[in-house]
């Protein structure tokens, strides 16, 4: 089993898990049923792979993550009446896609309320996104076009790159090219710090608030985080969605609305690093883009490891130890 792989099906064990500990712990309060689509049975397939021991403290982290999720979200627990029914609901891997990060939903059609849940096990990354000299970053990750020079700075590069493993049959290696970071990495990021740095001149208050949506999400969610002997509970609390109360019935913590950036204030690379850049937002935003090559062989694209460094310090963060 590849790291992929292996973080893939650990990914989807957990989803489970965390669908599982809802189920159990809310049909006993309120009216709940769960949506066995494709994305249910993965995840239950995995799950279930897994020997009697894992599958148990798979179990435990989402138990515990559950419990405090349903202290901050007192919907879940109750309706408004014996027809309003709680469904939950695995989303498919292409929501995330399109710029919905959420892997659970828990849903009141008669309440007209939902929330998302993005489950991760022992990662951290918010994107993995790819750069070429045919994908337009701009476009795609903020709405804007890049200029016409930004490709043409990278063009030569990836053509190349695209050059080489035609030739070789796909099987040339990037080891083999030498001192790669200087020659590949680096003049490409220098091209995406210039790019990015100029999407923001040209259309100020725009491009770091769609770039946080876009590697953030469209809608509100939690995203609970597992990691060996802990749970870490964060609340993406962009647009006020969380955290509501149900009439008298009032979540026993507040969680803060965070502030969208509105300016990039400085993009620049990681001191010591020749394939990372770090980008700098107003109200406490910080990113991280890491450019790898995904293969030791050489392809036409680079992929990006996007991490949030920091956050706004209203970001809503809890973390539960678990025995």
């Amino acid at each position: 089993m590849n790291m992929l792989n292996k973080q893939t099906i650990n990914g989807k064990a957990f989803e489970y898990a965390l669908l599982a500990e809802f189920l159990e712990k809310l049909s006993l309060v309120t009216k709940t049923t769960i949506i066995e689509n494709d994305p249910y049975h993965t995840a239950k397939r995995y799950f279930e792979g897994f020997a009697e021991k894992d599958q148990g403290l798979f179990r435990s982290y989402a138990s515990s993550a559950a419990n405090f999720l349903i202290d901050l979200e007192p919907r879940l627990a109750y309706g408004i009446g014996d027809n309003d029914i709680l469904t939950l609901e695995l989303v498919s891997d292409t929501q995330g896609q399109a710029g919905d990060v959420r892997d659970l939903l828990a849903i009141r059609v008669n309440q007209n309320w939902r929330i998302g849940i993005s489950a991760k096990n022992n990662h951290k990354a918010v994107k993995h996104s790819r750069l070429s000299h045919v994908l337009d970053f701009g476009d795609k990750w903020l709405g804007i076009p890049c200029s016409e020079q930004y490709f043409a700075n990278i063009r030569p590069i990836f053509q190349e790159l695209a050059i080489l493993r035609k030739q070789s049959g796909a099987t040339k290696t990037w080891k083999s090219l030498g001192n790669y970071h200087d020659s590949v990495y680096v003049p490409v990021l220098d091209a995406f710090k210039e790019e990015l740095i100029r999407l923001d001149r040209e259309n100020p208050g725009i491009v770091a608030m769609n770039l946080v949506k876009y590697l953030v999400g469209q809608q509100d969610f939690y995203k609970v985080i597992k990691s060996k002997g802990h749970v870490e509970i964060q609340a993406y609390n962009l647009y006020g969605t969380l955290n509501s109360a149900i009439g008298k019935i009032k979540p026993k913590f507040k969680v803060e609305r965070l502030k969208l950036p509105t300016r990039v204030i400085e993009v620049a690379y990681q001191e010591n690093s020749k394939s990372t850049i770090l980008v700098f937002l107003n109200e406490g935003w910080q990113i991280s883009f890491r450019i790898h090559n995904a293969s030791s062989r050489i392809e036409s694209s680079l992929k990006f490891d996007i991490n949030l460094i920091s956050s706004p310090h209203t970001l809503f963060t809890h973390k539960s130890f678990v025995g």
